[in-house]
């Protein structure tokens, strides 16, 4: 009996040390264990699709436009498998190494240096990406304005302009009413049917924009976009690569696989739970992208909502032009406490390193929730735009946690589990994101230095 309770204290350490997830296999307190008996197949499923659709899912039309609609679909299904792969080596190397956690795979593969930089990764990531979310859901229900034109928000086209329709008291509703209650849950798990609704949101996004399409094509008025991408030039050519940070954050779930698994009923079940989510959010991401692109053809926009803002030359177009901008913005009310929890856990890793799970303190829990929280709605209240910022950032971010570290972990191999296949993919991997990464932001700074909104356009 003191052989286990050694032991015990020994795992609960080992796991917070290396970024456990919320709650540790070794619960201390009893209650939640009584009352919680592991998560369902279905719920993980859920989580991690909420994880992975997140904004970039209105980015992919503007994908289709760059690449053409075969080369397209080929990237994102190419992209998605090498998704499957990273999060296959992190979940093997995870049960080699006897961890729980990425942050705990980087620590004995790199050590502490490496554990440090995936967390400040992971941070820089999170904040850019949840400072988008707001930025779009304060830009859908309050308006934006840009170059001198107002684009109406919903409330302000329903109600006109007032005080309490206006960004800054939406926000600040929406943040204490929804995002406040939500993060304050301690399991991923308990977001399982928010993360359901959410990932019906994006669903219904989907149906309302092929249904649009389909009628549009029926009536002839819908042209056939480019099955390839037209390459006229060397600038063009390297501004198809610009694409793969975009599909690789679009893609980007790493930071949460460890969490869902262990807070599965039958961990065995990770690898169903993620081939099942990839492949559900591959399909949502294909057909978004062809009804998308088929709709707007070369006026596709970066952020395709913003197409969304004018007449669609079908019946209620206006009626279903706030039906989809709704249901996108309540999708990403509904995604933030998902993406969230992660952000919470690696910067408590990031400050008390040695402290005793955060889900055991419920004053370091509370307190480093309302900074976090606080610090987000302030960056999307004083920043204006932050697509090139966003771009720079949490594009790059996302490729080193999605491909360049896991890759770097099967490359270094410190269990000697690693075959010449998962070498030979790693190095892919590796080349394929910074050679990409490199192209998007020099493209990008090009574009800023010329003026323009992005070089997709």
């Amino acid at each position: 009996m003191k052989l286990d309770k050694k032991k015990m204290k020994k795992t609960t350490r080992e796991t917070h040390n290396q970024e456990s997830p919320l709650l540790p296999k070794t619960r201390a307190d009893g209650q939640e264990a009584k009352d919680f008996n592991g998560a369902s197949f279905l719920g993980a499923v859920f989580n991690l699709s909420t994880t992975i659709i997140g904004a970039g899912i209105m980015a992919l039309p503007a994908i289709m436009k760059v690449l053409g609609v075969g080369l397209g679909i080929g990237m994102i299904v190419l992209v998605a498998i090498l998704t499957e792969y990273s999060l296959e080596i992190l979940l093997r190397y995870s049960k080699a190494a006897k961890v729980e956690s990425y942050g705990g795979v980087m620590g004995d593969a790199f050590g502490n240096i490496g554990k440090r930089l995936l967390q400040i990764f992971i941070l820089l990531n999170i904040v850019g990406v949840l400072i988008v979310y707001i930025i779009i859901i304060g830009d859908v229900l309050s308006g934006t304005s840009s170059n001198g034109v107002h684009h109406a928000g919903v409330l302000e086209g329903w109600f006109g302009s007032h005080w309490w329709n206006g960004r800054t008291f939406v926000l600040l509703f929406i943040t204490l009413s929804v995002f406040a209650p939500l993060s304050c849950f301690k399991r991923i798990d308990s977001l399982r049917y928010t993360s359901a609704l959410a990932f019906a949101l994006a669903v219904v996004f989907l149906i309302i924009t092929a249904g649009i399409t389909i009628f549009k094509l029926v009536n002839g008025s819908v042209a056939m976009p480019r099955f390839v991408p037209n390459v006229s030039d060397i600038a063009s050519f390297w501004n198809l690569f610009t694409v793969v940070p975009i599909l690789v954050t679009a893609f980007i779930c790493h930071v949460n696989i460890h969490t869902i698994e262990n807070e599965l009923e039958d961990s065995s079940l990770i690898q169903p739970v993620m081939r099942t989510s990839i492949s559900l959010c591959s399909t949502v991401y294909i057909l978004t992208s062809f009804f998308g692109i088929l709709l707007f053809g070369n006026s596709t926009l970066d952020d395709v909502l913003a197409n969304f803002d004018t007449n669609l030359g079908v019946p209620y177009s206006y009626v279903l032009n706030d039906v989809i901008r709704i249901s996108y913005a309540l999708h990403l009310i509904l995604v933030f406490p998902v993406v969230f929890h992660p952000l919470r856990l690696n910067l408590d890793g990031l400050l008390f390193p040695s402290a005793r799970p955060l889900v055991l303190d419920n004053c370091r829990f509370t307190l480093i929730s309302i900074t976090l929280i606080s610090l987000i709605f302030l960056g999307a209240n004083f920043i204006s735009s932050i697509w090139i910022a966003f771009q720079f950032t949490g594009a790059t971010s996302s490729i080193v946690i999605g491909f360049i570290f896991p890759a770097a972990i099967a490359l270094r191999d410190p269990h000697l589990v690693a075959s010449k296949k998962d070498k030979v993919l790693s190095v892919f991997m590796i080349f394929l994101a910074l050679f990409s990464s490199l192209v998007a932001i020099y493209s990008d700074a090009y574009a800023l230095f010329r003026k323009n909104p992005s070089p997709h356009e």
